[in-house]
């Protein structure tokens, strides 16, 4: 078992440069026109997979760096240089994810290098779960997926919103219920093949920030897609499905044990790295203004009210990223969330995203209200990282009745 360090070694600082300098040189250049566009940037996740950045080969190797620093350290590098785009580029992550998890080899085979597409023909892929009345609350999902037995197929109708590449993806990761009496243990993951009839995009959002990153409503109509579509196949989720039948007759409910949430916690330090490396590069704007600023004829980190801000904000950065480590090294090496450390990283990492870049703005002063200044783009940016994943609110809830040994429904 890895022991925890906060030292990376010769490896991971070479790709930690890697990924930095190529945050620095094409996600930053590129960054103020493709937020101003609202548009998905083709041109720099095509470079990305060019140097083998957009791939699932380098995921998957920062996934499985036994430190459990390689999946945070490359989201710190890549949200440092950009905030939507990062998005853009990591957003595909969330569906392969999905099928890694929950597919067979031969679906991982077949669907998950259809995601990426290739150097000249890249593809993004979206993974749509949140709905207009359940994004928090999953028991509330309405989208359903019948089995159609005597043509082995699944009918998909429903709504799915939020969803990142949602209706220009290739493929798309469709969670429906299946079974509504078995609760939130009645859902499914479904592969929705390219073209397939009745999938359309939605509305797409026009957001605060990250509009670099595509995020729209996907409208499902009588989408049918073949019984091999259903990740894990029906075998297997009718073994689940019993299993929760006969739980729910033992403990009289339905609901999701700690156990299952321990699956969402450790998929939130990966958020809660984003939110370090936005506010790290809003610091690190603050800071030079205030070194090259001068008023009344000496810089402005020469006062304490500036000084003192600054100290408080690397101070902040470095604890939200120490919390965002430990919950990842967590979760690589196995060790529970007895109190909910994911939680608290991503809940800590996203509040101190939100002050820092705020306090950044300020430090700039009229400049920082401004579109030719970034921290303008990083402060709206990093208002998603208390809503989405869960929101703060439910991170408290998480972590409150983790500590109280309540059910967390």
């Amino acid at each position: 078992m890895a022991e925890f360090t906060m030292e990376l070694n010769d490896e991971q600082k070479e790709v930690r440069d890697w990924i930095h300098g190529f945050a620095a040189d094409v996600m930053r250049p590129a960054a103020a026109e493709w937020d101003e566009r609202e548009a998905t940037p083709w041109p720099v996740i095509q470079e990305a997979a060019k140097i083998g950045l957009y791939s699932l080969d380098f995921y998957a190797q920062q996934f499985f760096d036994p430190t459990g620093l390689g999946i945070p350290m490359a989201m710190e590098e890549l949200f440092w240089g950009d905030a939507g785009i990062g998005l853009s580029i990591v957003g595909t992550g969330l569906a392969a994810v999905g099928v890694l998890a929950n597919g067979t080899e031969e679906q991982i085979g077949t669907w998950v290098p259809q995601m990426y597409g290739d150097v000249d023909d890249v593809k993004v892929a979206a993974f749509c779960s949140s709905e207009p009345d359940a994004g928090s609350d999953v028991a509330a999902m309405r989208t359903r997926a019948v089995y159609d037995e005597a043509k082995d197929e699944w009918v998909l109708n429903g709504t799915k919103t939020w969803a990142t590449n949602g209706g220009i993806a290739n493929v798309h990761v469709v969670v429906a219920v299946v079974d509504p009496e078995a609760g939130s243990k009645g859902h499914a993951s479904f592969i929705i093949p390219p073209n397939t009839p009745g999938l359309a995009q939605g509305q797409k959002f026009k957001k605060h920030g990250i509009r670099a990153s595509h995020t729209a409503e996907v409208v499902l109509e009588n989408v049918r897609v073949p019984g091999h579509c259903l990740l894990g196949g029906k075998e297997k989720l009718d073994e689940r499905l019993a299993r929760a039948r006969e739980n729910a007759k033992k403990d009289g409910m339905g609901r999701v044990k700690n156990a299952a949430m321990a699956t969402f916690e450790a998929s939130r330090p990966a958020v809660g790295a984003m939110a370090v490396g936005t506010a790290r590069a809003a610091y690190e704007e603050a800071l030079e203004y205030a070194r090259t600023r001068s008023q009344f004829g000496r810089p402005i980190i020469d006062n304490q009210g500036v000084a003192f801000q600054l100290a408080d904000m690397r101070t902040q950065i470095d604890a939200a990223r120490l919390l965002v480590w430990r919950a990842s090294w967590m979760a690589v090496t196995g060790k529970p969330f007895t109190s909910a450390e994911g939680s608290m990283s991503k809940l800590f990492a996203s509040e101190v995203a939100k002050k820092v870049t705020a306090q950044a703005v300020q430090i700039l002063g009229g400049n920082g209200f401004t579109r030719e200044y970034p921290v303008e783009r990083m402060h709206r940016d990093a208002a998603i990282y208390t809503i989405f994943e869960g929101t703060s609110e439910i991170q408290r809830l998480v972590i409150a009745r983790t500590l109280s040994g309540m059910p967390i429904r």
